[in-house]
């Protein structure tokens, strides 16, 4: 390693627990890597956690989570922010630069409920929650029965509209849950092939300002090269469709070795016209198979379901 850490360095992450819990896990590594440096966390409240009652597809998106964090290093107050990667915009503002993806937790989704063991064994009309329109038309489409109502706020406050009645179930990120110790919350997970992830769902990203080389070269060991290619293919196929949450839109790639396979879905919110498809190519060409794959969407009336999301979405 060429570059010498500094005496300090800042992690901006917002403060609910899973993203503390993130924020300390990259102290950790950065703290075994350079025990000379002094890490701190800035904690912080961004617009994405005080808007809690309407969907995120209608007050911003993806970017209500960073916003604040990205000013604070411009300010110089922080110098890297910690991100789960799904929160992360598929186009970075200027002056922003990803400096790591860490190795990917269970990128599935998590079946949460008191009474029930699986989406199979939910009664006729039972109300699930969700805060994804990605998972909201994969349940709509096989099960036409269930109610479908949003879900907002941080992981434990989900928990705890599950627990109060309010919901027969809930889905979340498994990835979540494990990291905050509570894998027995999880009655069952939901595989890919039921439920196509979002674009990288269970990995971690750290930001800094481009430019900060010396940041970069401190950071590089922290990269993680399957994942970091896996998200890049993924994060594509969004990019293609407008990289927004705004539409009900999945991808998931898997490596292996030197070949990568990828998934992708896109869909109407009520899941009545979805397409879908998959492909392979080298993973050291990421974007090329993201590319691929959209464009084989696409052929299947992708255009068409992105612009009946966005009539429902102005109805």
């Amino acid at each position: 390693m060429n570059a010498s850490p500094p005496s300090k360095l800042v992690i901006a992450s917002r403060e609910s627990r899973l993203a503390m819990w993130q924020a300390e896990h990259v102290r950790a590594r950065l703290a075994a890597l350079y025990p000379q440096c002094s890490i701190e966390i800035l904690g912080m409240t961004t617009q994405g956690d005080r808007i809690l009652d309407r969907a995120l597809s209608k007050v911003g998106g993806k970017g209500l989570f960073v916003k604040e964090l990205e000013v604070a290093m411009t300010e110089r107050r922080a110098d890297l922010a910690v991100h789960s990667l799904k929160d992360v915009p598929m186009e970075l503002p200027e002056g922003f630069a990803l400096a790591a993806v860490l190795e990917r937790e269970d990128p599935r989704d998590a079946f949460v409920s008191n009474d029930y063991a699986s989406l199979d064994d939910l009664p006729e009309g039972a109300v699930v929650g969700t805060s994804s329109l990605r998972r909201q038309a994969l349940i709509a489409a096989r099960y036409p029965g269930l109610v479908i109502r949003p879900l907002r706020g941080n992981l434990d406050t989900r928990l705890g509209k599950l627990d109060r009645g309010e919901y027969a179930a809930i889905i979340l990120a498994a990835a979540g849950l494990k990291r905050l110790g509570l894998p027995q919350r999880i009655r069952g997970f939901i595989e890919p092939e039921q439920s196509l992830p979002a674009p990288g769902q269970g990995a971690m990203a750290i930001e800094i300002l481009d430019g900060r080389d010396d940041l970069m070269a401190l950071l590089a060991p922290l990269n993680h090269a399957a994942t970091e290619q896996a998200v890049r293919a993924e994060r594509t196929v969004s990019r293609v469709f407008g990289g927004s949450c705004q539409i009900p839109l999945a991808a998931f790639a898997s490596v292996d070795g030197d070949a990568m396979r990828l998934r992708a879905m896109v869909a109407t919110p009520d899941g009545k016209r979805i397409a879908q498809g998959e492909a392979s190519g080298p993973a050291l060409e990421p974007e090329a198979l993201g590319t691929r794959i959209a464009e084989a969407l696409k052929s299947q009336g992708a255009d068409a379901i992105l612009a009946a999301c966005k009539a429902m979405d102005a109805g």
